[in-house]
């Protein structure tokens, strides 16, 4: 059965960047699994791709010897499990904020007698190059258990959330957290409120031995995040790079064009 290189690199302290899966579209699937990013996560919380589409996504970044993970709507065990059994090599579950939300996850991503994520499929063993049954024996070792800390409350729970036996690391959605973090007013905190929120998360990260991440924009911001400490790294996404690269092309050739995508 193949390992998980991703989630032995992150053990070893060693920094993983990735990015986000958003179109569903198998060609562009096919195409950014090559590029050399280690990982691809197919965003299943924000995108419309189905239960099929994600499944062959899995197999397509797995045959390229990329790491696919699914980024699922919710924590619960059935999402959980269907990545799983269609083939994902790892979770990334949003809006953890409670160690009681943290156990759920994780109980639903391992085999017994460690969770209790149910036996059956065969489309995950296809993607460790692995029979069934050697996968059911392994699969506990390999799989990528990444909670999102995405409010205050789950900052403050932190430390407790990222001790947990099989969170594998945590990644920050700095957007949904500058969100939670408002007043009842509706004022945005400041972007220096928000910096000492994503230092906490840091920090907690490096006191229990947790690899922590976060999504940025730029390569710039992937070199100074990583110099601070940040592990699980993501840049932007297929869409976001299609985007850009259309709108400075757009910008050097002076057209116009009806609307600002910028926010992809």
């Amino acid at each position: 059965m193949k390992r998980n290189p991703v989630k032995s690199a992150l053990k070893e302290g060693k920094p993983q960047v990735g990015t986000w899966l958003s179109f569903g579209d198998m060609l562009a699937t096919r195409l950014m699994a090559r590029i050399g990013f280690p990982w691809l996560t197919v965003d299943m919380e924000h995108s419309p791709i189905d239960w099929a589409q994600a499944a062959n996504l899995f197999g397509a970044i797995a045959d390229a010897g990329c790491i696919p993970i699914a980024r699922v709507p919710r924590g619960d065990h059935d999402l959980i499990k269907r990545v799983l059994d269609g083939g994902a090599a790892g979770i990334v579950v949003p809006m953890v904020d409670t160690v009681e939300q943290a156990k759920v996850a994780i109980a639903a991503a391992k085999y017994p007698p460690v969770g209790n994520r149910s036996l059956g499929g065969a489309t995950h063993a296809l993607n460790f190059d692995a029979t069934a049954g050697d996968y059911f024996k392994h699969a506990n070792d390999e799989i990528l258990v990444i909670l999102q800390t995405e409010s205050p409350l789950g900052v403050d729970n932190a430390e407790e959330i990222y001790s947990l036996p099989g969170v594998d690391a945590i990644f920050v959605g700095p957007v949904d957290l500058r969100a939670q973090m408002r007043s009842e007013d509706g004022t945005d905190p400041t972007d220096e409120e928000h910096e000492a929120m994503l230092q906490r998360v840091l920090a907690t990260g490096k006191k229990v031995g947790t690899p922590v991440g976060l999504h940025v924009r730029t390569v710039e911001q992937v070199e100074q995040r990583i110099e601070e400490g940040w592990q699980f790294l993501a840049i932007g996404s297929e869409l976001s790079m299609m985007v850009a690269e259309a709108q400075r092309t757009v910008t050097a050739l002076n057209l116009s064009h009806g609307g600002d995508l910028a926010r992809y």
